[in-house]
């Protein structure tokens, strides 16, 4: 299977950041021009047999844009979910500093070692992220599969795919409408990671 994993659309809260996690915000303006601008990047290098997509509205919205180049409909991964972060959820970061300054500083030191208050761990994230990846290569062995997530999705799959440990979760940068791609058969070969050289200029 090769596996095209997209993030979602530029939305309000990644600048300046707050934790959005499960909180539903829709894409900018900005977001769904980088969404047509990714679908049509796509479309030109891969013929595309399914794309699936994280329930949310910000990647289902992404997926749409992406699936209707290809005559599809996105199928939805409710396993493809974001990170839940609890009573961080839409707090800025000074606002989370200065409630829980001791847990925010691990969670950018040791985050594997961090459960968010009333939220998710990393390990719970990587198992959910492992068993829709799982379920797309058991329909689509020897397909071309698009799967819209999110940042924290997105880095727990790829630390899985390149064998890195969940410490190594702030290593990999994934901007909106960023694309990766991986091959998954005898052997996982991760060929981009992080290519968003199609949305400059937007």
């Amino acid at each position: 299977m090769k596996l095209i994993l997209v993030r979602h659309g530029h939305v309000e809260g990644i600048a300046p950041p707050r934790f959005r996690g499960r909180k539903e915000v829709p894409l900018t303006d900005l977001g769904h021009r980088q969404a047509a601008a990714t679908a049509q990047r796509i479309a030109a290098e891969w013929k595309v047999d399914a794309v699936y997509t994280s329930p949310m509205g910000r990647s289902s919205d992404t997926a749409r844009a992406i699936a209707s180049v290809h005559g599809l409909m996105p199928r939805p991964a409710p396993d493809l979910v974001d990170f839940d972060y609890g009573e961080w959820s839409w707090k800025t970061h000074d606002e989370v500093k200065a409630g829980w300054q001791g847990l925010y500083d691990l969670w950018f030191s040791t985050p594997q070692l961090v459960q968010i208050p009333g939220g998710d761990t990393l390990q719970a994230l990587a198992l959910r992220a492992a068993d829709a990846l799982r379920l797309m290569l058991e329909a689509h062995r020897d397909q071309t599969v698009v799967a819209v997530g999110h940042d924290s999705v997105n880095r727990a799959l790829l630390l899985q795919l390149l064998d890195m440990p969940l410490s190594g979760y702030w290593r990999l940068e994934q901007f909106p409408c960023c694309i990766n791609e991986i091959d998954i058969g005898r052997r996982i070969s991760v060929h981009r990671v992080n290519e968003h050289g199609h949305l400059l200029g937007l």
